[in-house]
């Protein structure tokens, strides 16, 4: 009777070692997803600059079932943003005239985050970490540009010569910053949606006045102002 009990608790201890192990398998050790979604500016980016899309690539490290440690890069691909500027065409005679300026940017990050997962076929997260962000940005103003006669039969384009529409460049610049994100989702099977937040800590331009001269008779101070980053990125995508 002894041997019978001592063999039903050993095979019972089998099966919940069976059953324990096939559990935490539901998490892998190392996880490598793809994902893509939509980006949006919030708070004062979001009067300079379009909404866009994302491309992300991420490693995540299962220290255990329920906390992993994931290094991810993201590509961003944000929306033209146009503003109505005055400027002033001729120096002798400063008359304002509502001008388009458009902005375009790219963002693209590399971030270090803590995840913590429940366990389950289902599993929700949250996750916080940190990043380095680079964010270049032109600016451009529509322009007329004369263009010589060419022919090029691989590009489909043929021109008799003359003037055309052009955009002239009136700002390029780039800048690199530290930033947080926080965020959480759902990992169902192989597959996961998540919403992201990231801050981040811009270049200060500080304070100055322009004008005061002949093209721009009153001056005009501008306060100083830190460009700092808020965005918020839905992504869908592939986890295994």
């Amino acid at each position: 009777m002894r041997q019978k009990s001592r063999f039903v608790c050993a095979i019972a201890g089998m099966l919940a070692l069976v059953a324990t192990s096939a559990y935490a398998q539901d998490v892998r050790p190392v996880q490598v997803s793809f994902g893509a979604g939509v980006t949006w500016p919030n708070s004062d980016v979001r009067d300079h600059l379009g909404n866009g899309y994302n491309i992300n690539f991420g490693l995540q490290v299962n220290v255990t079932p329920v906390v992993g440690i994931e290094g991810l890069y993201s590509f961003n691909g944000l929306g033209d943003k146009t503003l109505t500027i005055n400027t002033v065409e001729n120096p002798i005679n400063p008359v304002p005239v509502p001008t388009p300026f458009t902005a375009s940017m790219n963002m693209q990050y590399g971030t270090g985050a803590v995840v913590i997962q429940s366990r389950g076929k289902v599993r929700g997260y949250g996750l916080v970490g940190m990043g380095i962000y680079y964010r270049p940005i032109k600016v451009t103003t529509p322009g007329i540009g004369f263009v010589p006669g060419y022919c090029d039969p691989w590009w489909y384009y043929c021109v008799p010569g003359g003037f055309v529409p052009v955009d002239n460049v009136v700002g390029d610049r780039s800048s690199t910053d530290f930033g947080m994100v926080f965020g959480g989702g759902v990992n169902l099977s192989s597959f996961y949606t998540e919403l992201r937040y990231h801050y981040i800590w811009g270049p200060t331009v500080e304070q100055q006045t322009i004008g005061g001269g002949t093209v721009l008779p009153t001056p005009i101070t501008i306060n100083e102002t830190k460009a700092n980053g808020q965005f918020l990125q839905w992504t869908v995508g592939i986890r295994f």
